[in-house]
């Protein structure tokens, strides 16, 4: 699940940022669209960050364990670079082993959310950060990643609960980034070009799992 990326890679698509990298030109164009624009262009200046709090979570009523700053990396996101993907992982141990992992500094990869059998969501890295799940820099860079606690052989490790949490967490990704519940834009980690990981299986349910985003998606915020 480590970020990935060689020379050889495909050009990144042309953001905002490095737009911006023009400096005192851009920002003098805008100008022309007014203060809003004026207040984008510099949070999008390199070496300029969004302010955060140690413990900010994006989810309500997550809990927040940090990831080793060795297993993300700091970004801007949607700024920098867009957010239009979540991807299902499944964590092949158990909770605390998981949490442990990422909190590890050499274990080199990490995910936003990890959502247990009870329905607790754990936050480990914020949505506006990278982080390093997908084992794909350009997917890493665009989706949120969630780890779902059990192994795919044991379909009794998807609890109602487990679904419940998860699709109303996924539903908040979606509604807070502007895209839409279906099978482009969730996919499983097998999925992601180059993955060698099996997760989330055969027993993940993804016709029920969709249809419960959708359904968190149209119900009150």
């Amino acid at each position: 699940m480590t970020e990935q990326g060689n020379a050889r890679s495909k050009p990144k698509s042309r953001t905002r940022r490095a737009v911006l990298f023009g400096g005192l030109g851009v920002v003098a164009a805008a100008a022309v669209a007014g203060r809003d624009e004026i207040s984008r262009a510099w949070w999008l200046m390199p070496g300029v960050s969004k302010p955060r709090k140690e413990g900010e979570i994006d989810h309500a009523g997550a809990g927040w364990t940090a990831a080793s700053p060795a297993n993300w990396r700091m970004a801007d996101r949607p700024d920098d670079y867009r957010v239009d993907r979540i991807v299902v992982h499944v964590t092949q141990g158990g909770f605390q082993s998981s949490v442990d992992a990422f909190k590890n500094p050499w274990h080199k990869a990490s995910a936003h959310y990890i959502v247990r059998g009870d329905g607790h969501v754990e936050q480990m890295v914020r949505e506006l950060d990278v982080a390093f799940h997908a084992g794909n820099r350009s997917m890493n860079e665009r989706s949120v990643g969630i780890e779902h606690v059990g192994f795919v052989d044991r379909p009794k490790d998807f609890t109602d609960a487990l679904y419940t949490a998860s699709a109303r967490l996924a539903a908040g990704i979606c509604r807070r980034y502007d895209f839409p519940a279906d099978r482009t834009h969730i996919v499983g980690h097998s999925e992601v070009p180059g993955a060698d990981h099996t997760d989330p299986g055969d027993h993940w349910d993804w016709d029920r799992y969709i249809r419960m985003v959708r359904e968190a998606l149209a119900a009150p915020a």
